[in-house]
């Protein structure tokens, strides 16, 4: 496939790190969200990071600047047809992707790839809202997607060769490395990370250790460049619930039961380091 334009939806975390991504591996994005702020505000985090990446010395201004004219962005999601390839990354709400699915089947010529970033949601149920089943597939990049390496490409059950083959490819155009799950809850990543994250949440309940212990214990003691608890403030604690409750509504086990602890931190807006508080406290 020759793909020049890469149409992202949802400027959130991970949309506008994929956009970053994309559009300094020299392709031009669309970057779709429903309101001008959250556009705005995904255009912040890529300036940002770019600017991280200039006083690192890994890109000039200049690359910089050419970097941020490659993404355009819009509220309308009719303007990603014009797009050679799709990446959905909206928040991990079921009934949102298939609803966003079904308009892009229509929108979008019949040849395209629709891809999604979900981390939970069953690549098979997010196609049967299309009628090109065997072009939509999961593209899974880890946070934060301009620093994280690994890709995580999911089938769908009537996911084709040739769609797998064209996503592969470029995963390697983008210097990611790819590895390739089979479409089971959680894929690889989460469903090994939230069990560990949820069940040091449940030690932190139940008074085992403190937060700064738990985490120093599986630092020290499993290698962990950063341990449980730390991580969960930074992938969000709303998402950490959000993956860990996907997980138990597909597989019903109750291994996966969310921690109530966990549910209590979200319900009272502690959701880690970008509210300011969540296991620990950051300075905003």
């Amino acid at each position: 496939m020759d793909i020049k334009t890469i149409g992202i939806i949802g400027a959130g975390t991970m949309g506008s790190g994929i956009a970053q991504v994309m559009a300094a591996s020299g392709f031009e994005v669309i970057l779709m969200d429903v309101k001008d702020e959250f556009i705005e505000r995904g255009m912040e985090n890529i300036n940002w990071g770019l600017n991280k990446m200039v006083e690192k010395g890994k890109m000039t201004n200049e690359e910089k600047e050419k970097v941020i004219d490659r993404v355009h962005t819009t509220t309308r999601l009719e303007d990603i047809a014009k797009a050679d390839f799709v990446i959905e990354a909206v928040p991990e709400i079921a009934e949102l992707k298939f609803d966003i699915f079904k308009r892009l089947d229509v929108l979008c010529p019949e040849y395209i790839i629709l891809s999604t970033n979900t981390s939970s949601i069953s690549i098979t149920r997010i196609a049967s809202a299309t009628k090109r089943q065997d072009k939509v597939i999961g593209m899974h990049f880890m946070n934060p997607a301009p620093v994280m390496k690994l890709m995580e490409i999911i089938r769908g059950k009537n996911t084709s060769d040739e769609t797998f083959t064209a996503v592969k490819s470029l995963v390697g155009r983008i210097g990611n490395i790819p590895v390739e799950s089979k479409d089971s809850p959680g894929f690889i990543v989460n469903r090994v990370l939230m069990p560990m994250i949820n069940e040091a949440v449940f030690a932190l309940m139940e008074g085992v250790a403190s937060a700064e212990d738990i985490d120093k214990a599986m630092t020290l003691g499993a290698n962990l460049p950063m341990g449980p608890l730390a991580l969960a403030d930074l992938i969000g604690l709303d998402t950490v619930l959000s993956i860990t409750e996907s997980i138990y509504r597909e597989t019903g086990d109750q291994k996966h039961r969310p921690c109530p602890l966990l549910k209590r931190y979200v319900d009272t807006g502690q959701l880690g380091k970008k509210t300011g508080r969540g296991f620990y406290k950051y300075g905003l």
